[in-house]
């Protein structure tokens, strides 16, 4: 089994991985189009698994982990290209859920 990795190593090593090539990170509105086209192959995906529009006999085996995969590493292009640490973008909206929003929706341990 591997290791589990920290958004701090998935982010170096997507960084590595981009930095062997010349051209470097896309722009940020490239990759923007980029996100916006991996989201909707992950609708696809889900529309094809939950949805009404079942999979044609000629279209590939996808699964929606692999296109989780495939925006989870966009994500992580547009977050290092703006030298975002997703690890702290993480724990801001983290804060603001249990604060600001604490009291939005019904808790378990609440219900009657």
């Amino acid at each position: 089994m591997k290791e589990e990795k920290t958004m701090h190593d998935m982010q170096e090593e997507v960084d590595q991985y981009i930095g062997q090539f010349k051209e470097g990170y896309f722009s940020p509105l490239t990759m923007l189009a980029r996100m916006t086209e991996e989201i909707g192959e992950l609708a696809r995906e889900v529309n094809h698994h939950y949805g009404e529009k079942p999979k044609k006999s000629s279209e590939d085996d996808s699964t929606i982990e692999e296109e989780l995969g495939d925006l989870l590493f966009v994500l992580i292009c547009f977050a290092n290209e703006q030298n975002i640490k997703l690890e702290h973008a993480h724990n801001r909206v983290m804060h603001k859920f249990t604060t600001r929003d604490k009291d939005r929706w019904t808790r378990k341990d609440r219900e009657e």
